[in-house]
């Protein structure tokens, strides 16, 4: 008999948990119906249609022989282009067409910029609580998770002084970046431009990479500006990356469709693994894409105002939930403590799906210590929807 088998998979990949948002939805599945249509809050996704000329241009673009073929392994010039300009009068700056990688979504930018950047043994400081997908990426590339608390009383906002003792622990000088989401998956939390100036002050002193994930970035607040001056800072390119998403914006997270914003020698290094991992990304939604960014900027700003109202009005739904309260909110998500002391929030969070048919996320899915915490993905949801959450979460007091 051999003893000795060969393991038959990859333990980077088998080791991880099963994909956590199935997971959760499965909860729903033996639900009832007896309080109404299920409210599923578990994941970011767009509330309402894109817009008309997003799916004239998707449809035109899917039925021409032209984008049949391969594209430019960076992605389509003309999307690279128009993004470079936007990012450009958003953040004050002068960005270029060399500078932008388009991916196969956000998940996909962060995993092409990180193995691009990290290899095994190397390691990758993040929040905690963190967004899984990063965390499970990082494992998959053998790659260690290094974290740093963030703390409840600051509103889950990164604290200067955590992240210095983080990068002051034995075996910090094999730390080769920051990786950090704002506004925030899971907390919703809007990190202050000063605060990210910081950050990127200590990573350039440290010789590491500060990679952020914005890909909620056009959900903030109506005039809340710029969400930072990184990419005005001399050299920026050496130091500073940033991921982003136009799922959630545009309405369109089917069709998969990211960007990495960084020096001309770091896209460099991701085109070798997008080369190797996709090749390119889906070119009729670029196309369509570079057809509507810039004209659609009316639209998309009325959609975060919705967001913004949407948010409001769960803010006070929570406050008619009793024991509810509200740690942070910002964007797509707010991070909820929930009222049941020495309960882990997986034992409110499944009971609250299969019998009152109201499904969010655990805290323990994003990190240790969290188990006071769910995060609920209100953007997915109307206004009359929100206002029957609270008679749900109270229902579940008297269970």
């Amino acid at each position: 008999m051999n003893t000795h088998a060969p393991q038959r998979f990859n333990p980077m990949v088998a080791d991880i948990a099963t994909p956590l948002i199935p997971l959760a939805q499965s909860w729903l599945q033996n639900y009832s119906g007896d309080r109404g249509p299920a409210i599923d809050l578990s994941q970011a996704v767009p509330g309402y249609p894109p817009h008309p000329d997003v799916l004239r241009e998707l449809a035109a673009a899917a039925g021409s022989p032209a984008s049949a073929g391969y594209g430019l392994i960076e992605g389509e010039p003309a999307l690279r282009t128009a993004y470079a300009n936007h990012l450009g009068q958003t953040y004050g700056a002068e960005i270029t067409l060399g500078e932008i990688q388009i991916t196969s979504g956000c998940n996909q930018a962060f995993f092409a910029t990180m193995m691009a950047l990290a290899g095994p043994g190397d390691k990758v400081l993040m929040s905690n609580p963190c967004y899984f997908n990063h965390e499970s990426t990082l494992a998959m590339l053998g790659v260690g998770v290094e974290t740093f608390d963030c703390d409840e009383a600051d509103a889950f906002v990164p604290s200067l002084a955590s992240l210095e003792q983080a990068l002051a622990r034995p075996g910090s000088e094999r730390i080769r970046a920051v990786a950090l989401v704002s506004p925030n998956n899971p907390t919703g939390a809007v990190y202050p431009p000063e605060r990210l100036d910081a950050i990127a002050d200590l990573c350039s002193e440290r010789g590491i990479w500060l990679v952020l994930d914005e890909t909620y970035r056009d959900f903030l607040a109506v005039g809340f500006g710029a969400p930072h001056d990184l990419f005005r800072r001399m050299n920026w390119q050496q130091t500073f990356i940033q991921l982003y998403s136009f799922s959630k914006s545009f309405c369109i997270p089917g069709h998969r469709v990211g960007a990495v914003a960084a020096g001309s020698d770091v896209i460099e290094q991701i085109a070798k693994v997008m080369d190797n991992l996709q090749i390119c990304a889906p070119r009729a939604p670029q196309i369509a894409l570079a057809k509507t960014l810039a004209p659609l900027a009316g639209w998309r700003a009325s959609n975060t105002i919705e967001i913004t109202t949407r948010a409001a009005e769960f803010a006070k739904a929570i406050g008619e939930a009793e024991g509810w309260e509200i740690a942070a909110i910002g964007a797509y998500f707010a991070y909820v403590r929930h009222p049941f002391n020495g309960r882990a929030s997986h034992d409110v969070a499944e009971p609250l799906a299969r019998t009152h048919g109201l499904l969010g996320l655990p805290g323990e899915f994003f990190g240790p210590g969290q188990e006071r915490f769910m995060r609920l993905a209100f953007a997915n949801v109307d206004i009359a929807t929100i206002h029957r959450i609270p008679e749900r979460l109270n229902a579940l007091a008297n269970v």
